[in-house]
């Protein structure tokens, strides 16, 4: 069997093996590239990418039926075509693909490898026929959705599949609230579909607070979506007529939901099954995430964990910053450690959820001395402006150090207003920074000032 010699294996193109590909490459490293499926990883290829993409257009139908509260009588008539906005999805993710293939190409310290890995020892690994050896590996191989068996006999779309789609669902059945299905099921409410979200727990996003939760939820039930929740959902079958019945056994209303389509969004599993890792004496954890330490290494010296692979972040931002500790810690002799950052992430719903740190539900749980501070988002002149009055800011404060340990700010521009507060909790900074500080008049983020200085004890 034919053996070839790298500087470094990196397994997987998702957004820390890509641009760590490049980044090895500069230094003169010789780089084993390996990917199994297409270049970009979930994120460009069936995540952010095609998803914001679709929550474009339906964004733009939204508003064509919204028009007369802004004073604009738009014609009625208007429908989605999804074979359009598909194929402008298409051409997103292929111009992104293709760049990447571009710069491996051209690349000479990069051998591309189209094929699956799996591990034959501690630092060889098989590929096509072909052993490749590295003293240093990079896994990067993601995950993928979760399908229970329960499910597969219905032939379930997934977060891939749905966005193959080209004609609309009459009704979209879709399993579990949180965040791909509360993104896929406002998104297809207004693309034209009947939409029921079905929910085993008693809140929409467990993880998140309750009234951000309720505040949701009330929105999108506002836009016709439909809402099971506290279900049981034991599985689903097809029907003579074609369609899919879900069984819920609700506490309350009909025990079943009868939909032309399902889609399932209830958690990922991480794409470590077909690594062979225990021949390289690599230790997953029992949901088969590979344990890594701070600096991102397994327990064998030389590999490293990064992205969704690792459990210790399930988002393109916490991936690429798996990318940022590897390059910082191995090329420029700093110390950057996973347990630096600050938990961040959005929910592109619209209006959308920017979340930093701790929910407040959280903060409690920690005895801390809090001061809390929150504002409707119909009383911000910018969202009435825009006629956007949905959602609230709300921020949590550390009454002794006086630093922000968590905000949610559900509203219009939340994704981006909190950047803000996350760059004062990056520096460590107290919020009188931005309570002091002058914003930008009309904006949303110029009621920051005015939040904070309004904060009050918590009274628990």
């Amino acid at each position: 069997m034919e053996t070839k010699k790298f500087d470094a294996i990196i397994i997987g193109s998702g957004q820390a093996g890509t641009p760590l590909a490049f980044k090895l490459a500069d230094t003169g490293m010789k780089v084993a590239f390996v990917e199994k499926e297409h270049f970009g990883g979930t994120c460009l290829n069936t995540g952010c990418t095609p998803t914001k993409a679709y929550v474009a257009s339906a964004r733009r139908m939204y508003d064509t039926h919204n028009g007369d509260a802004l004073g604009i009588d738009i014609p009625a008539g208007s429908k989605t075509n999804l074979s359009k906005v598909k194929a402008r999805k298409d051409k997103l993710v292929q111009d992104g693909v293709h760049g990447i293939e571009k710069g491996v190409e051209e690349n000479e310290n990069i051998t591309y490898f189209n094929g699956t890995a799996s591990f034959i020892g501690e630092k060889s690994v098989l590929v096509n026929g072909l052993t490749l050896t590295a003293d240093e590996i990079f896994i990067n191989v993601g995950g993928r959705p979760r399908i229970p068996e329960a499910y597969q006999s219905v032939e379930p779309l997934d977060n891939q599949s749905i966005l193959e789609l080209t004609s609309l669902p009459e009704h979209l059945v879709i399993i579990g609230g949180s965040y791909i299905g509360l993104e896929f099921g406002q998104m297809f409410k207004r693309f034209g579909c009947e939409v029921t979200i079905v929910e085993k727990n008693s809140n929409i996003i467990n993880r998140e607070d309750d009234d951000i939760s309720r505040s949701i939820q009330e929105t999108m039930e506002n836009e016709g979506v439909n809402f099971r929740l506290g279900a049981t959902c034991l599985g689903a079958k097809k029907l003579d007529d074609g369609k899919i019945c879900v069984n819920v056994n609700c506490n309350q209303g009909e025990p079943q939901v009868i939909g032309t389509h399902v889609l399932l969004a209830i958690g990922r599993i991480p794409n470590t099954d077909t690594l062979n890792l225990d021949k390289a004496g690599i230790k997953t954890n029992d949901q088969g995430f590979i344990q890594v330490n701070d600096h991102l290494e397994t327990n064998v010296p030389g590999i490293y964990a990064l992205g969704d692979c690792n459990g210790e972040g399930a988002f393109t931002h916490t991936a690429y910053n798996d990318f940022e500790i590897i390059v910082n810690n191995k090329l420029e002799g700093g110390n950057r450690k996973v347990s630096d950052r600050i938990l961040t992430y959005g929910l592109f719903v619209d209006p959308p959820l920017g979340r930093a740190g701790l929910t407040l539900a959280q903060a409690i749980k920690t005895g801390r001395n809090l001061l809390v501070a929150k504002r409707e988002m119909s009383k911000i002149a910018r969202a009435k402006e825009k006629g956007e009055t949905e959602g609230f800011m709300r921020v949590v404060v550390d009454a002794e150090t006086k630093q922000i340990v968590g905000a949610s700010i559900l509203g219009v521009g939340g994704d981006e207003v909190i950047s803000g507060i996350l760059n004062i909790m990056t520096a460590k900074q107290p919020y009188t920074v931005i309570r002091d500080s002058v914003q930008i008049h009309p904006t949303v983020s110029e009621l920051l000032p005015t939040l904070l200085g309004a904060l009050k004890p918590l009274e628990q």
